[in-house]
This record gives structure tokens, C-alpha cells and sequence, in this order.
């Protein structure tokens, strides 16, 4: 594309710069030109936000003799806020360079009130939101004012969020976008998609001719970058673990190569292993070099302070979770690390990106496997990587709480007719399906809750006017919309804070629950010492005495089913297993002598007795949550069938079930229809489906935590939401909320679809091995029996050597009997 199209100020910027204008760039302006909705995907490094604002920044060049656009211009969202800060300071390089007459500011949950006032009356040209932000701004009535001149919606890092429910929400909002500003280009950025055709559908508004064929936006690929490189660190005596997660072993060789690079960006799976291998480095750290710790529980001010010494080139390392692993620009990241299992080939290619942050920059990277399993799938991870492959979540139909949330916002801006309403919500894919029957039930839950509800007052929040239009049934109403709007519903959390008020973050209220005064705690880097909990902050000064790590619940990173299948390929493929280091090649052979190794799309399933109890391991290679749920499942059947269970464990890879009698036939223990007996049962039961209905029922708005001048604690939410599910439960067990509550309970808690998968695999593949003892391969999941309930990571030394009786039993070769 020739850059003509790019006037002569800008272009002068880039040649000044040392740099070009990308084919993408110019093919991003082309679409922006044509009117079309586009959607990009480049390698990171490859100037995509770039690409994405090129067409604003041409719009606002002096020499096109273009009209000043007076009013928001341009929409951009992301995931994080950490993003959109972060591209604030990057947009705002070039605005200054050239002189460009455009106002960029930020809008999120941390921006002070009067400022969100003003950017309601005077918006600024160039607003960076997050979906949350955005839905509320849209509650305004003066919305519509807002967003009727807008000419650009840029939505950054799109499969990081589209395919759930934040996704949700955002759909919903460019469809109500779409009614304001007709006009308005979608465009939507990513460096890593497996399937950019269903986020091409997913950002297209859809017609309403009845046709029910789908749009699509334009797919623009990116000029492709310098290849990866990526390698996994072993110990130095080439010993793998076989046990643990955390790769405690690998701290003093993790602090030797911080020691031989610039910076290095250090992620972990979650944010207790972040403060884990953190405070780990700070006991290595006889150098005294300058490393920081980043999670989302931090403070924004301890945030900010670390991304701020990180983007000036002060930090030799920064240990992180997946609050930085999207888009953050810091170009001179010489080294990124993964510590434990990558989960999936595009997580780590996202994370990977942030090295070099260049397109013509090799990324460096080395993945820290925490035992011999992950070692596996670390090696599947490198060569996806290589290879090129991709994965990903896929979509699913839009969720009826998320609808309810933004039905409430959308009475907020004004009154609205139901049937306008339903065409523009049906205008995005994620909630075509939703037809009259389906949205009846949804305005009827948001006018009065629902028929087991609407006799209490508190849940009439919308009415139906005499003209036809449904309006707010009280003008408070709006208020308590946006205290309470969102998506993400965390576990509550209290401040941690100095006496003096300055704040270091928060911990979940379990975690605060079981602290008293002068208990000690490691967080944001810190020994702390608590000197009171009340209400909801936890008051704390500095200690020197050891102390243990606040760990946080939230659902574990899934293993994605394309890397799973790539580890059961690599265990068949025997050929293959020269290039692994020879503890672990050791491992698989004596495993393949002993038993035999799972063949792709085959279910093993070994039994033996160890110390008195009678043990069956299941090679799913399903993830944890599958696993878990498998494992309610087999024992609850097993009490049934007088087998008298035990207990079990879980990791991504294998289930280990224990009882007092043996399994001689594990095939019935895995038919179908336990999906349909046993499950449904299990999920009612348990907390699990409670648990789904809490976060329904806060996101739909039907239970609030805050109110104006006080907030809900935790155990007060959860006390409304039980009581409310009972009510539903017995009078109203068709409610539109406990459908949603066992959609989410089906999909995202339990892995049902994968579950589903595998348990019809049982029934045509399942092979039965019968053994005298422990097997190499149940190893790694045998040393957690015990361990499951302690956090990872404090316990890798420990497992290690409980696990050598084990390894013991297990690699032992009897010599074959004689005659």
C-alpha cells in the first residue's frame, strides 16, 4: 500500500525516528479510509496500537485541511488499565513530536470522580476505557450526546477477553454504540488467535435482515517478526523434579541470569507464586540489585510505581502475573521467564512478546519447569511455539446475568422500547440468540427480580410507562447501578495499610479472617506484621521475622486442550525421546517396561496398592478443573458401589483416586450418564453451584455490595445470595438466574465439556493396566496426597524428598522370573 495516504508530517515523524511505515499500517489506514471494520493480528513488537491509532493521528494532521473534530474522536479499550496507561504514554510520544492538536486521557476504575464528570460534559479527542468503564459511561444519559460524533472504536489484545464474559459486556455496548454512532470503524488488535474468523464475526455488527448470514470484519495480517527464542532451563545436575509446581529449585540459576541480563520479566500462574519467588530472589538477591513484584492485588500506587521504574530502565528484573503479561511496551526487556507450565502456546507467545517489544528483535525467553510432567508440557509449549501453532478459548453464547447488567444500564441513559431494545442487542453475535421468549425473561427479572421475588419492594428497580417505554422505577436506581456494575467478582478483599494510611494492596477476607495481631505476612515485597484487622482494612508495619504468603482463590489457568494433545504425542512418540534430558527419558522408559504409555485418544487407567489403601490413577490430560470434578464424581460413585473411597488429587494431567478395596473394573465408574445422575446432584450439593449463583446474581445487579456510604463485606454478600438461590431453588427453580448460574457451573468451574469428551473416549479406549506397585508416571500426582490443601510452592523441598520412597517403588526393575 503505497503511503501516500499518510500525510507528510506523519511521515516525516517516522523517517526522523529511523523507522517505516509497515505494510499493516498502511493497510490499517486503507480499511480506515474504505469504512471498513478490520481486525489485525501481528506479531508483537509489530506497531499494532500504532496501527490501530494511525488512522486518528491522519485525521488530526494540519496538512489534510481537515475540519477540527470537536468531541470524542476516538474509543480505545483494553483489557488492563495498566494498557491503557501504558498507551498513554506511547500515544502521546508522536501527538508531541508533531504537534498534533488532540487531548488523549484515561477513564477507568482509578480515575477520580470529577474528573469522569468532566470527560462526561468535555471529552476529551482520544478516551482509553476498559469495557467495565465504558458500559458505565454509557449508563449517562448524556451518552448519547457523548458518542453520536464518534468515528473510531480501537479494542486492543481482543482475544484476551472476547470469548468471556467482560467480551460479553463489550459486545453489548458496541451495539448500543452502533445506534449512536452509526458510522463508527470497529477495529480489534491481537498478536496471538487461533481462529481469527470467529473474532472477525465477533466484531462485526450483525443485520437484522433475518437472513441469518453472519459478517464478518476484514482480517489485515501483520508483516511477520523475527523468530522466537525459546529454551527450558534444567537443573544443573540434569535432575528434574517430580514433584511441585512452584520451581523453588530453580531460584539461584533464575538469579544468575538476571545477574547476565539488561532487565528480565519474570511471570508466574498466579499471584501467591508471584510473592513466593519474589521474596525466594530477595534471599538470593547478595548483589542487592533492584527487582520489584507486580500482581493485581497490589496498590494502583504500587503498581504504578513499578511500571514507572520499569519503562525508565531501573529494575534488573520484575517478577509478575498475568497483570502484565498484555501489550505493556518496554522495549528493553532482554529476558522473559516463565516459571511453571505455560498452559497454552499463545499465553506463552503473549508473554514472550514482551522480550525485545520489537519486531525485528529475536524475544529470548526460558521456561522453568516445576516437575517432569511440566517439563513435558513446556518442551510441547517451545514447539508450538516454533512451529507457529496457535490455541485459544472459543466462544459461547452471551451470558443472561451480563444481559440483565446491561438492560439496567441501558434504562439508566433513558427510556427505551423493549422491541428497539431486542433489534440492538441482536446486532451482536454473542446475543443473536436471544429471542423475544429469552429477553421477556431477562426485562422481567430486571423490573422485579422474577415471580418468586417481585413481592419485595428492594428488587422493583424498572417499570413499564404508560406510552409503552420502560423507564427507572425510582431515580436512585441509576446510583445504585453504578456502585455496583461490573464483571469481575473477586473474592472480597481487604486494604492492607500503614497506620500512617498508606496503602500496599489487599488480601481476600478468607486470607484476613484467619490473621490476629502479630501475626506475620510477606506481601508487595514486604515482611509485615498485623497490628489490627478492622473492618475492612488489615493495619500492619514493617517486620524482620519470617513470614508466610497470602494465597488467593480464582480459577487456575486451564491447560488447553491442543498443548495437552501435544504432551500424549510426545509420550507415544519413543523416537522422540532422545532429545530430553536422561532423568526423564529414564522416567518414560521404565514407565513404558512397567505399564505402558497413553496413546493419544486413549484413556489409561492404572491400579495398585501402596501402604494398605488401593490406588487408580486416570490419564485424562483434561486440566485440573476436569480432573477435580471427575474426581467428586468416581468417588461419589464408588460410595454407591460399597468401594469405600478415600480421597483424591488432581493435577492437568492425571486423577489419582485411593480407597480400601481395589477397582478390578473402572469402566463403570466412567459411563456417560454420570453427567446426568451423579453431576447434577454433586453441583446442586456442593458449593459449587452457590458459588456460580453469588457471581450471577452480584453481576445481574441482583444483590449489591455497596450502597451509598457503606459496602457489604464478603460473608454479607454471601449470606444475601444463599438465601435468595434457596428461595429460587424451592419456588421458582426455572429462574433466570439459576440458569445462568448452571451454565457458568457447567462451563467454567467444571470443565463439563471436556469431561463429556473424555468419559465417551472411556468407553470405547479405556485401557486397564493392573500393577503391584506405584508406576512411573503416577509419581508427580502421588506426592500432592497430602499437600493438596497447602499453597504451592511452600512445600517443593518437603515433596521432593517424600517423593524419593516413591520413586523408589516406582523406577525399581524386577529382574523377569527364570524358566
Amino acid at each position: 500500500m503505497s503511503s501516500t495516504l499518510i500525510p507528510d508530517e506523519i511521515q516525516q515523524w517516522f523517517d526522523a525516528r529511523g523507522w517505516r511505515v509497515r505494510r499493516h499500517q498502511s493497510d490499517m489506514l486503507a480499511k480506515a479510509r474504505e469504512g471498513r471494520h478490520a481486525l489485525l493480528v501481528a506479531d508483537t513488537g509489530a506497531g499494532k496500537t500504532l496501527a490501530g491509532f494511525l488512522p486518528t493521528l491522519c485525521d488530526f494532521a494540519p496538512s489534510t485541511g481537515a475540519a477540527l473534530h470537536d468531541g470524542l474522536h476516538t474509543l480505545y479499550v483494553s483489557p488492563l488499565k495498566a494498557l491503557a496507561h501504558d498507551v498513554k504514554r506511547n500515544l502521546l510520544t508522536p501527538i508531541e513530536d508533531i504537534g498534533l492538536p488532540i487531548k488523549v486521557e484515561t477513564r477507568s476504575g482509578d480515575t477520580p470522580s470529577d474528573r469522569k464528570k468532566r470527560q462526561r460534559e468535555r471529552p476529551p479527542h482520544v478516551l482509553l476505557t476498559t469495557p467495565e468503564s465504558l458500559s458505565l459511561l454509557l449508563s449517562y444519559p448524556e451518552s448519547l450526546d457523548l458518542f453520536a460524533g464518534l468515528k473510531r472504536i480501537v479494542i486492543d489484545e481482543v482475544h484476551a477477553f472476547a470469548t468471556g464474559k467482560r467480551g460479553d459486556l463489550l459486545a453489548l455496548s458496541l451495539a448500543r454504540l452502533q445506534r449512536i454512532a452509526p458510522d463508527a470503524q470497529r477495529v480489534a488488535l491481537s498478536a496471538t488467535l487461533a481462529n481469527p474468523l470467529s473474532f472477525q464475526e465477533w466484531l462485526a455488527p450483525q443485520p437484522a435482515d433475518g437472513t441469518g448470514e453472519i459478517h464478518a470484519a476484514d482480517l489485515v495480517l501483520g508483516e511477520k517478526g523475527a523468530e522466537p527464542e525459546v529454551e527450558i532451563m534444567l537443573p544443573i545436575e540434569e535432575r528434574v523434579p517430580w514433584g511441585g509446581h512452584a520451581g523453588r529449585w530453580a531460584v539461584s540459576q533464575l538469579y544468575e541470569a538476571i545477574k547476565a541480563n539488561r532487565t528480565t520479566l519474570v511471570f508466574t500462574n498466579t499471584r501467591f507464586l508471584a510473592e513466593f519467588i519474589f521474596q525466594c530472589l530477595w534471599e538470593e538477591n547478595e548483589d542487592h540489585l533492584p527487582i520489584g513484584v507486580h500482581h493485581g492485588s497490589l496498590s494502583v500506587e504500587a503498581r504504578r510505581k513499578v511500571e514507572e521504574a520499569m519503562a525508565r530502565g531501573e529494575l534488573r528484573a520484575l517478577v509478575a502475573t498475568a497483570s502484565l503479561d498484555l501489550g505493556v511496551d518496554w522495549g528493553d526487556i532482554d529476558l522473559v521467564v516463565q516459571m511453571g507450565a505455560p498452559k497454552g502456546s499463545s499465553r506463552l507467545l503473549q508473554r514472550i512478546g514482551r522480550a525485545g517489544h520489537r519486531l525485528d528483535t529475536a524475544s529470548r525467553a526460558m521456561l522453568v519447569p516445576g516437575n517432569r510432567f511440566e517439563f513435558l508440557e513446556a518442551m510441547a509449549a517451545k514447539d508450538a511455539v516454533d512451529e507457529g501453532q496457535r490455541d485459544g478459548e472459543d466462544f459461547r453464547a452471551g451470558g443472561l446475568d451480563v444481559l440483565a447488567q446491561h438492560v439496567m444500564a441501558c434504562a439508566c441513559a433513558g427510556p427505551f422500547h423493549e422491541d428497539d431494545l431486542l433489534a440492538e442487542i441482536q446486532s451482536s453475535l454473542t446475543y443473536s440468540w436471544v429471542d423475544e421468549t429469552a429477553f421477556q425473561r431477562v426485562l422481567g427479572f430486571v423490573e422485579n427480580g422474577g415471580y418468586a421475588l417481585k413481592a419485595y419492594d428492594k428488587f422493583k428497580r424498572i417499570v413499564r410507562a404508560k406510552d409503552g417505554t420502560w423507564r427507572l422505577a425510582h431515580p436512585n436506581q441509576a446510583q445504585r447501578h453504578r456502585m455496583n456494575a461490573g464483571i469481575i467478582v473477586d473474592s472480597e478483599m481487604l486494604t492492607v495499610r500503614f497506620k500512617n494510611g498508606r496503602k500496599l494492596g489487599k488480601v481476600e477476607e478468607r486470607f484476613a479472617a484467619q490473621l490476629s495481631s502479630g501475626d506475620t505476612f510477606f506481601f508487595s515485597g514486604m515482611s509485615l506484621e498485623v497490628e489490627s484487622v478492622k473492618d475492612m482494612d488489615v493495619i500492619v508495619r514493617a517486620a524482620k521475622k519470617s513470614a508466610t504468603i497470602p494465597s488467593y482463590g480464582g480459577l487456575r489457568l486451564p491447560l488447553t486442550t491442543h498443548l495437552s494433545s501435544r504432551v500424549q504425542e510426545m509420550l507415544s512418540d519413543r523416537a522422540g525421546w532422545g532429545r530430553f534430558p536422561d532423568d526423564v527419558r529414564e522416567w518414560l522408559e521404565v514407565q513404558d517396561y512397567r505399564s505402558r504409555m497413553p496413546a493419544p485418544g486413549e484413556l489409561l487407567v492404572e491400579s495398585f496398592p501402596r501402604a494398605g489403601k488401593h490406588y487408580t490413577t486416570y490419564y485424562t490430560f483434561e486440566g485440573w478443573n476436569a480432573n477435580q470434578s471427575l474426581g467428586m464424581l468416581i468417588t461419589r460413585r464408588m460410595e454407591d458401589r460399597g468401594l469405600m473411597p478415600g480421597g483424591f488429587v488432581a493435577n492437568d494431567y492425571c486423577l489419582a483416586v485411593w480407597g480400601l478395596k481395589p477397582v478390578d473394573d473402572p469402566k463403570p465408574l466412567l459411563s456417560p450418564d454420570i453427567l446426568t445422575d451423579e453431576f447434577t446432584d454433586w453441583v446442586t450439593e456442593s458449593h459449587l453451584l452457590r458459588r456460580a449463583f453469588r457471581e450471577v446474581a452480584v453481576i445481574s445487579g441482583l444483590v449489591e455490595r455497596q450502597h451509598p456510604g457503606k459496602r457489604k463485606t464478603g460473608k454479607q454478600v454471601t449470606f444475601s445470595t444463599d438465601l435468595i438461590y434457596d428461595v429460587l431453588k424451592k419456588y421458582e427453580p426455572d429462574h433466570v438466574l439459576l440458569e445462568a448460574a448452571w451454565a457458568d457451573a457447567r462451563a467454567r468451574m467444571t470443565d463439563v465439556g471436556r469431561l463429556a469428551d473424555l468419559l465417551e473416549r472411556s468407553q470405547h479406549e479405556l485401557v486397564h493396566v493392573e500393577l503391584d506397585r506405584v508406576s512411573p508416571l503416577a509419581v508427580p500426582v502421588m506426592t500432592m496426597i497430602g499437600r493438596e490443601a497447602v499453597p504451592q510452592g511452600a512445600v517443593d523441598d518437603e515433596l521432593l524428598i517424600e517423593a524419593e520412597t516413591l520413586v523408589g517403588e516406582a523406577m525399581r526393575i524386577e529382574p523377569e522370573p527364570e524358566g
